[in-house]
């Protein structure tokens, strides 16, 4: 398949294949350089993984590891129920349904369906975020209507936002007793389900894009659930840092729900201390590149800003050669701009990686 890339290169630049793409390539500066903590190819007992059967068996390990720690998700919902609360045309071909979602057992969430014209089955990209109309280009945040620019490209797309409306205060189902971030990635499994289940969608061609706290969102979602084609995570920090105050997966709202204590936003600190799961997971060493190896080898984005900049290839590295030992190239890749914030560049990197990846 050949398509244009123009905002990739800074010339218009016609590719043949995924590992031809720039933003698949390690720079030399980090290449053969791997981030500190548990890697994906040693099993608990120290063995090496050498063979994708011992891969297989590491995965179940890995999610085995982080499932205990982080608490266990209630089933998945097979076919979670879709109430179409209003319905109307947004232009350009694109039906728009205010939708309401079963996101758990025992709770629901408004969202918005876009569904482009043309022929059916389309893919699909699920699209988590603070609230859903931003996704679905129905605010004034600029740039992050990433359901509706995906919609215009032919996508049907799923967007919702925070269960319960307040990312600091999620609400969460009776039956789940899990880490608050994990319940998110819960929810992005059943989401996967509710667009699977729609006679316009693709269920082999479906991916998940966030940005910022949506892209922790992604980054759980496509990890913990291997249904998702591809990924996209816009800065959300993929790796623990606490150096930096916005990779704050210490917060009680992501890994650090403690019943016993409830520690003060902000950095750690001896007077605001690692709590709950957060702090089980630094103490055993573990870090997130054993969840991005949960994604080999499906392909994933990093859009990094502010949180992910080029040095974070040095964790990616690990699924590289997760990639490698499959016997696959081309599927980790990252951008970088400045800013935390996205712009036109690294959105239009957004869409041409989906269109790329599910559109094939």
């Amino acid at each position: 398949m050949n398509f244009r890339l123009p905002l990739l290169l800074g010339a218009s630049l016609t590719l043949h294949a995924a590992a031809e793409l720039p933003f698949t390539q390690v720079p030399a500066e980090f290449a053969g350089q791997f981030s500190p903590g548990k890697s994906p190819l040693v099993f608990n007992d120290g063995s090496q993984v050498k063979t994708a059967a011992d891969w297989q068996r590491r995965r179940s390990e890995i999610l085995a590891d982080w499932h205990g720690i982080m608490g266990a998700w209630p089933a998945v919902i097979e076919k979670p129920k879709i109430e179409v609360l209003e319905t109307k045309s947004r232009g350009e071909g694109i039906s728009q349904q205010k939708v309401r979602v079963e996101i758990a057992p025992g709770q629901t969430g408004d969202g918005y369906l876009l569904l482009p014209s043309g022929r059916a089955p389309h893919p699909a990209v699920f699209v988590p975020y603070y609230d859903p109309e931003t996704s679905a280009g129905l605010s004034e945040k600029p740039l992050r209507d990433f359901a509706w620019q995906l919609a215009r490209r032919g996508f049907v797309t799923l967007s919702i936002g925070s269960p319960g409306g307040d990312a600091r205060l999620p609400v969460l189902s009776a039956e789940a007793k899990c880490q608050p971030l994990s319940y998110l990635g819960y929810i992005s499994a059943n989401m996967w389900q509710a667009l699977a289940s729609l006679s316009d969608v693709d269920s082999k061609r479906i991916g998940i894009v966030g940005h910022s706290y949506g892209g922790k969102w992604s980054l759980f979602g496509s990890c913990l659930f291997e249904k998702y084609a591809c990924a996209v995570w816009s800065d959300p920090g993929i790796v623990f840092d606490e150096t930096r105050g916005s990779i704050n997966y210490q917060e009680p709202w992501y890994l650090g729900l403690d019943p016993a204590l409830t520690r003060k936003p902000g950095l750690v600190s001896a007077e605001s201390p690692r709590t709950g799961a957060y702090k089980t997971l630094i103490e055993k060493g573990h870090n997130l590149q054993e969840l991005h190896a949960l994604m080999a080898p499906r392909p994933f984005l990093v859009s990094g800003g502010a949180e992910d900049p080029p040095k974070r290839w040095t964790a990616l590295n690990h699924t590289i050669a997760v990639n490698q030992l499959l016997g696959v190239t081309g599927r980790v890749a990252m951008t970088n701009r400045e800013k935390h914030d996205p712009n036109e560049e690294s959105n239009e990197q957004i869409y041409r990686f989906f269109e790329y990846w599910l559109k094939r």
